[in-house]
């Protein structure tokens, strides 16, 4: 049994294909034959008489020239967000690249002064 919640989405992504289709001028005879599908098989697609596959609703986008975010509420602002935090994060690891290299360089440097001093104390 379908959630509430899901049904509620699916209409409402059902709801902005049907804007976009009028905005576009679009009727459902114009639909179906570009989806290659009768009129009465697109109007069930419209209606929720029918279910709208994942293919089918890829096929409507390309015909609506739409995007995603067009049919989701899809927030940008938090994808940005993201890409932000992935450039932050890649800026921490050369930030702690710099930070070990220092650490190595110094020990290296250490390393080098104790052999020196061994070697005096050989001589």
């Amino acid at each position: 049994m379908e959630n509430f919640n899901e049904i509620e989405e699916v209409e409402k992504v059902i709801s902005k294909i049907r804007e976009s289709r009028k905005e576009k001028g679009y009727s459902h005879d114009v639909m179906a034959v570009e989806l290659g599908i009768s009129p009465s098989a697109y109007n069930k697609i419209e209606r929720m008489e029918s279910k709208l596959t994942l293919e089918r609703f890829l096929q409507i986008k390309k015909i609506l020239e739409k995007d995603y975010s067009d049919f989701f509420d899809i927030k940008t602002d938090k994808i940005f967000n993201q890409t932000f935090s992935e450039q932050q994060s890649f800026g921490n690891v050369e930030h702690f690249y710099q930070d070990n290299k220092e650490v190595f360089e110094k020990l290296i440097q250490a390393k080098d002064e104790q052999i020196a001093l061994l070697k005096s104390l050989i001589k």
